[in-house]
């Protein structure tokens, strides 16, 4: 049976942005108590970094996920629901139960939408025929199955052109699959292929520089502008286009990881709060909708010209909470995010790159030596340490 209510915060989303903002206001706010609703129809909350050392079989999946109760901070109310419209000209969300939820100020945090059925074939093919993919908790072992199982030919990797959450993950698997190849003894009977629709193999030059020698080390061929569109799981082929001549050019595989097409949800692309990219559309700095006021945005659903990732979402809440509470309280809103975001791009087991850069695409970096070139401790860093930090730290609202 469906309601009204009214909050003084609504945050659209349960995942690592609206829980990290949440926890990050009620720490800073003591009368938000009770007045915060976080939306979110999803029972399981997911550290979704650690897939790709799943995919590599290196950690087990059951450590990403946890309820989604265990992650809500007290003080915040979830709504296990779904918001399907926007009225920003009323401060007023529409949920799929029917209930009318009224705000005065409103958060979207609400991630990325993974549009698998985009490149066809590939939702019927998934999980079988050599199909796998670390984009999917449902089916991430099956990476690992058919890694674990190569016995030789080509092991394709692609990557679409369209943004991802975190642009590195296409290529951190293959570097591990090329491990594993030459530990089983089946690299010399294999080709890998990166088979990209994006033209680079990273965009910052500092770690695209210590990425080819990778790739020319592991002799991975790479197919850039290559965006796949089809999957025929019978046959083993996978179809891309070539995106400067918009030919097909089909390639035979014996297993392919496919990283999905990703957009932003279509509830937001038919909003008023949406650019005309369809990503919500607020300020770069300051993370406040530039046409609603009242309006903050966070993380992947954004437009922020910046990577996906659960870095840049641990930069962008402590802005987006002093400058949410800056607004609340009539005030300039001084506080900027710089566009910072990271990458630990695993380049094998025990060996990481670990990028850090900022909207200008320079280095922005934590430690005191050089980060493109591939190290254990930051191998260890990405697997022991962030998943701790995460749950401990960021989604309580201490960082």
């Amino acid at each position: 049976m469906s309601h009204e209510a009214h909050y003084k915060i609504v945050i659209v989303g349960g995942g690592s942005g609206g829980i990290t903002v949440a926890a990050q206001l009620l720490r800073k706010s003591r009368v938000l108590r009770g007045d915060i609703a976080i939306i979110d129809p999803a029972e399981k909350h997911y550290y979704q970094p650690l897939w790709t050392l799943v995919g590599g079989g290196a950690a087990s999946k059951e450590v990403t996920e946890r309820e989604q109760a265990s992650v809500i901070p007290d003080g915040a109310e979830w709504l296990k629901d779904a918001v399907t419209e926007f009225y920003p000209d009323e401060n007023l969300v529409i949920t799929k139960s029917g209930n009318k939820l009224h705000y005065d100020y409103l958060v979207v945090a609400t991630g990325i939408q993974i549009d698998w059925h985009k490149v066809r074939g590939l939702k019927e093919s998934i999980g079988k025929n050599g199909v796998c993919s670390n984009y999917s908790y449902d089916f991430v072992e099956s990476t690992w199955e058919n890694i674990s199982n190569f016995k030789g030919g080509n092991a394709i990797f692609t990557s679409p052109n369209t943004p991802v959450k975190c642009g590195g993950a296409p290529q951190k698997i293959m570097y591990l699959a090329d491990d594993y190849f030459r530990k089983s003894s089946v690299r010399s009977q294999s080709n890998i292929i990166f088979a990209s629709g994006g033209t680079t193999i990273f965009g910052v030059k500092k770690y695209a520089d210590a990425l080819n020698k990778v790739i020319e080390r592991k002799k991975i061929k790479t197919c850039f502008k290559h965006n796949l569109i089809e999957i025929d799981g019978e046959k083993k082929q996978a179809v891309f286009e070539n995106l400067d001549t918009e030919e097909r050019v089909t390639m035979r595989y014996d297993m392919i990881h496919v990283v999905p097409p990703m957009s932003a949800p279509n509830f937001i692309k038919k909003s008023t709060l949406a650019a005309s990219d369809g990503w919500i559309d607020v300020d770069k700095y300051t993370l406040q909708h530039k046409r609603f006021h009242n309006v903050f945005g966070i993380g992947d659903c954004t437009n922020l010209p910046t990577s996906k990732t659960g870095a840049a979402i641990r930069k962008q809440a402590p802005v987006l909470v002093q400058n949410l509470l800056c607004q609340m309280n009539a005030m300039p809103l001084i506080h900027e995010y710089n566009g910072y975001t990271s990458c630990p791009l695993v380049t094998g087991y025990g060996s990481l790159i670990l990028a850090e850069f900022d909207y200008n695409s320079n280095p922005d970096e934590t430690f005191p030596f050089d980060q493109s070139k591939e190290r254990l401790s930051m191998y260890l860093l990405k697997k022991e340490l962030l998943p701790v930090i995460y749950w401990n730290g960021m989604l309580k609202g201490l960082m």
